[in-house]
């Protein structure tokens, strides 16, 4: 049914969880993936913040590398535990779920497999989802990893 998935992650253990379901349904499918690492845009980081400002941008990209090469470590063992063909990619972008949306296109990805944190109610509000952002705004089916215990 599935031919190629999305998997975007942010290394959390909650993304890890959904990358490993994610590959398991790949391998069920047949299916071939792309891992998906957004990285945040420095430059919209520290225009959008003037405490910021005194950041040290060299640092602030090894940093974020590192975490994206983590990230997609973990991602490249669970494609391989599961014998599933996957490609990796990384991305700056000011807007994760813009780069979710676009990713899934441009790959041609026909399902996206992403975890959510959960949250409900003022919460939720607030600091918003990016896997609700996703949901309202592709047209690719999107399999939504949810934590065993919702609560936060």
């Amino acid at each position: 049914m599935f031919k190629h998935l999305l998997i975007p992650t942010d290394g959390s253990k909650l993304s890890e969880a959904a990358v490993r379901t994610g590959m398991c349904l790949a391998r069920e499918q047949g299916a071939r993936v792309t891992g998906l690492y957004v990285m945040p845009d420095y430059r919209a980081i520290i225009y959008g913040a003037d405490a910021l400002l005194t950041y040290n941008s060299a640092e602030f990209e090894r940093s974020v590398n590192k975490d994206a090469d983590n990230a997609l470590q973990f991602m490249e063992q669970a494609a391989r535990q599961e014998g599933v063909p996957c490609e990796f990619v990384r991305v700056t972008s000011a807007s994760i779920y813009q780069a979710i949306v676009k990713q899934a296109k441009e790959s041609g990805c026909d399902l996206i497999c992403m975890a959510s944190h959960g949250r409900k109610g003022i919460s939720g509000i607030l600091l918003g989802s990016e896997t609700q952002r996703v949901l309202t705004h592709t047209n690719v089916p999107v399999l939504v990893h949810r934590p065993a215990s919702v609560g936060h």
